[in-house]
């Protein structure tokens, strides 16, 4: 993969935006970020995909999210019959990223807390 699709391990501020490092073509899809999403199971994600990275059946939909470990969560999207994601040869190019747009629990609490645990020193 290439560096510039990384990102910051332990920022300073981090956006909700995650880097997108795999996607399956399987239902319910399944979804590697780069580093630890910090989202919470019953969060709706949507996708930006760029054309360099195929499946552009993806883009631009959003769906609920159960987490299955710091880095990979699945979405209930099936993708089965999607072109493959794929990580480009490209030096530079834009990143694929899905970005929380919403939840889906009796009790809204990731919009209401700061999840990101590094401190600036």
């Amino acid at each position: 993969m290439a560096e510039s699709c990384y990102s910051v391990a332990k920022p300073i501020y981090q956006l909700a935006m995650r880097i997108i490092a795999s996607i399956t073509t399987t239902y319910p899809a399944v979804v590697t970020t780069t580093i630890p999403h910090q989202y919470i199971t019953g969060a709706i994600v949507r996708f930006y995909i760029t054309p360099y990275h195929g499946m552009p059946q993806i883009n631009q939909q959003f769906g609920e999210i159960v987490v299955l470990s710091p880095t990979t969560f699945s979405v209930d999207i099936d993708a089965t019959h999607y072109e493959p994601f794929v990580i480009p040869i490209l030096a530079k190019y834009t990143c694929s990223q899905v970005v929380p747009i919403g939840e889906n629990n009796s009790i809204p609490t990731a919009a209401t807390r700061n999840v990101l645990p590094y401190s600036a020193s």
